[in-house]
């Protein structure tokens, strides 16, 4: 059941990219000594998959000696790259089987810098590790000799343990297959394909023909030494490593993996790795029968990367089960970032994660989910599209807004690496049974460091919430999220809807709001329904959105200083001059070429 699933996975990712050419030159694939028995005849396959790591490794550390790229730049070229190796391993009469079960997931190769401390090139990497390092002394020599090689291994060892210290959230594996990587393509000076790159520091077996006992015992020792190390590197695909891995360095994790030999719970101990979290993961069966097998009449909301449904656990919990859109896309490694993300924000105002579902079969194919509280009061937009009684108060108006203010400034402040919200918007503000709000969807979020700006090509978040330098530079800080939030007050005082006004032919928001502003009529910006509640404080929270959705960034307050203006700790400055109206023609042109260069 399992490989068959995993061809038809990896066929999906490689049958696309003939357009994609492979940067890395495979021919030593026929030409190097290895064993290629171990694949021939497999009956264990996790020896010929450590072998498949190794060979393809040799590329790897080539390419790195090259470019002083660690991986692959994007999953078609990894795809691509993988379709040739197969090529070269079925004309050594290895079965393609053996790839497709051993290399499930091409973005395994592809340059992330989520995986072990930022480091993407060699730059990265002296940056982090130093000019010189262990490697660089204890891996330059001839590795054939055992003693070398053992240093040449424990130097490694201490490398993985300095990375770690770098970045306490670097997956280990990860880091390990770097120093490999580095070790093999930088620090050694006799080729990726020598034999004492591939025996030594890439654990690469060797044909026993021609083998004394003598050399053939030598041989084992160093090879016992180096799969050793290397078990924690190609167990990244393989889901029975993986619980290995887990007994050793996680015992309490291994008990939700261990029991598990089925198709979803392989894949589930693989992004229960990659995304280090501590949710709990919910069996497919579980959510079927919460949800009376995901009915239609169980549907509470549907957005453009997924589909939410209520649903009530065996303990009689009711909770929110979101599935997951797009897969092939956005990939189980933007997944597992969603998951870690969520799993680390612990903040009243801020949607916790209950826990995740993963899941594979042959009918509906790879399927993603995230379960949550229910929020029995819907979203803030649901609720400003209500009307009569049910219109929301002036106190619940007001809990609302210092609710996300209090939950924007833990992810800003409180958290180290900062996180960006990246879609802070009405329809994302949830409601439990008592009118808290909480932030819901992290799928966008990113992390950042603290009073950096960062660039970026791919602007996400949606259309009349976005801060302009973000949607037209790509430029992202913490105060991308406070112009969403703006934007957010400004629609919870007045019950418009941004997304509609947008629509029209009338001004967006902001410059409907400026324009009464100044022509004397504030009273009107506000909601019928609380006209008849504190005007200073109704104008306070107003001028704050105008602060807070101003076109400058500069001239934005951070969340802490609007919060704090909201409770009225400090004064509100005097409100700057107007900016270019965002419906000028100039500005819509450039917002909008922005936004199509971003998507």
């Amino acid at each position: 059941m399992i490989l068959p699933l995993l061809m038809s996975l990896l066929t999906i990712c490689i049958a696309g990219a003939a357009p994609f050419s492979c940067p890395m030159d495979l021919s030593y694939v026929e030409t190097i000594p290895w064993n290629t028995s171990i694949c021939r005849d497999a009956i264990d396959s996790q020896p010929c998959c450590q072998t498949l790591f190794s060979i393809f490794g040799i590329a790897l550390a080539q390419r790195l000696k090259e470019t002083s790229f660690f991986y692959l730049p994007n999953q078609n070229t990894s795809s691509t790259c993988l379709h040739d190796f197969k090529l070269k391993l079925e004309a050594l009469s290895i079965p393609p089987k053996m790839l497709l079960f051993c290399f499930p997931d091409p973005t395994l190769f592809v340059t992330n810098s989520s995986f072990c401390a930022g480091i993407r090139t060699t730059q990265d990497w002296r940056q982090r590790v130093g000019m010189v390092t262990p490697l660089d002394t204890s891996c330059n020599g001839d590795l054939k000799d055992q003693t070398r090689c053992s240093n040449c291994s424990n130097a490694a060892i201490k490398l993985i343990s300095k990375l770690k210290s770098i970045d306490p959230n670097a997956n280990a594996t990860k880091c390990f297959y770097f120093v490999v990587l580095y070790a093999a393509g930088v620090a050694n000076p006799f080729g990726t394909t020598d034999l004492s790159t591939t025996s030594c520091i890439l654990g690469l077996p060797q044909p026993s023909s021609g083998i004394t006992k003598g050399s053939s015992n030598k041989r084992a020792k160093v090879m016992k030494l180096v799969f050793s190390l290397l078990g924690a590197v190609v167990g990244v695909v393989i889901a029975f490593v993986l619980m290995v891995m887990y007994r050793k360095w996680d015992k309490r994790k291994k008990e939700k993996v261990h029991h598990h030999r089925q198709v979803e719970n392989e894949a589930r101990a693989s992004v229960l790795l990659l995304s280090n979290t501590d949710a709990k993961w919910f069996d497919i069966s579980e959510l079927q029968r919460a949800t009376d097998k995901f009915s239609q009449d169980n549907m509470v909301g549907r957005g453009g990367d997924g589909v939410v449904y209520k649903g009530t656990l065996s303990d009689g919990t009711v909770v929110a089960i979101k599935e997951i859109f797009d897969l092939e896309t956005k990939g189980d490694e933007e997944f597992c970032y969603e998951v870690e993300i969520i799993s680390k924000i612990k903040h009243r105002n801020l949607l916790s994660l209950r826990g995740c579902c993963v899941t594979s079969d042959n009918l509906k194919g790879k399927r993603r989910f995230l379960v949550h509280d229910f929020m029995p009061n819907g979203s803030l937009c649901y609720q400003l599209s209500l009307g009569g009684a049910n219109r929301l108060t002036w106190l619940q108006r007001k809990n609302i807004i210092l609710d996300v203010a209090k939950g924007l400034a833990y992810l800003h402040y409180e958290i180290k690496p900062p996180i960006y919200h990246r879609d802070i918007k009405a329809t994302n503000i949830l409601l439990d049974s008592k009118m808290n709000a909480k932030l819901a969807d992290f799928s966008l979020a990113k992390q950042g460091y603290e009073g950096q700006s960062h660039l970026t090509t791919r602007v996400a978040g949606t259309y009349g919430y976005l801060a302009p330098e973000y949607a037209l530079y790509g430029q992202l800080t913490e105060k991308s999220d406070v112009y969403s939030f703006g934007i957010v007050i400004l629609e919870t005082m007045s019950g418009r809807k941004v997304v509609d006004t947008l629509n029209s032919s009338e001004d967006s928001i902001t410059d409907w709001v400026w324009t009464l502003m100044e022509s004397g009529k504030m009273k009107e910006i506000f909601d019928e329904s609380i006209r008849e509640g504190p005007e200073k404080m109704m104008e306070r929270f107003v001028h704050v959105g105008m602060l807070c959705a101003h076109a400058v960034v500069a001239l934005r307050p951070t969340i802490t200083e609007a919060l704090k203006m909201l409770e009225g700790d400090i004064d509100i400055p005097k409100l700057p001059d107007r900016p270019v109206p965002l419906t000028h023609s100039s500005f819509q042109y450039s917002l909008l070429h922005g936004m199509q260069r971003s998507g």
